[in-house]
């Protein structure tokens, strides 16, 4: 159960943010004893992969601030947002050393079930957050866009931190992450109907 939540935590934070997740698990996993990744994950770990995950979170958090870019961005974090989601939940949930867990995967140290259940959470919030982003920008003038991505941000760094240390939130955070999307999906076509319905 501890395994999941942590999995489920770190996987929703990926939706928001690739990289974030990864660089929190990473760090943690270098420089404490939070995260003990097995050696199927140490990678996340290495000095090179660090820095390679702080680069690109440097450019993510460029592009997702720029009206327009920010689309183009989400565009592009399709498939990466997903993949980080699947490799946080693989190496979130076997790094929580209980009893109860199940057995991975036939020798390969990888619980591919967890893999495919952290790239499902990472793509639905993904999803949601791309749909909801020109809604901001349009009822805002794109200055919302901005605001909307510092607060992901946070929001990522919250959720994976969270995960790790203290997982039996994730059931608060998780349902609250999805609802806002859907809201904000539901805003963007209400807004398209009105505005298909004025120019008639």
């Amino acid at each position: 159960m501890i395994a999941t939540l942590t999995g489920l935590g770190l996987s929703s934070a990926a939706g928001l943010n690739a990289y974030i997740p990864l660089l929190v698990v990473g760090l943690l996993a270098r420089f404490t004893d939070l995260v003990p990744l097995g050696s199927t994950w140490s990678w996340l770990e290495h000095p090179v992969t660090l820095i390679c995950l702080t680069v690109l979170l440097a450019v993510e958090l460029v592009a997702d601030k720029v009206p327009v870019l920010d689309s183009l961005n989400d565009a592009v974090q399709t498939v990466v947002r997903p993949s980080s989601g699947g490799i946080t939940f693989g190496a979130g949930a076997a790094s929580v050393e209980l009893s109860d867990l199940s057995a991975t995967a036939a020798g390969d140290g990888v619980d591919w079930s967890s893999v495919l259940a952290g790239v499902v959470v990472a793509l639905v919030l993904h999803v949601l957050k791309a749909a909801s982003r020109p809604v901001v920008n349009t009822l805002t003038g794109g200055v919302g866009g901005p605001v909307v991505s510092v607060v992901e941000d946070v929001v990522s760094v919250a959720t994976a931190i969270l995960a790790v240390l203290v997982p039996i939130l994730v059931l608060v955070v998780f349902p609250l992450l999805v609802l806002t999307g859907v809201w904000a999906v539901r805003r963007r076509r209400r807004q398209a109907r009105d505005a298909a319905s004025n120019t008639a």
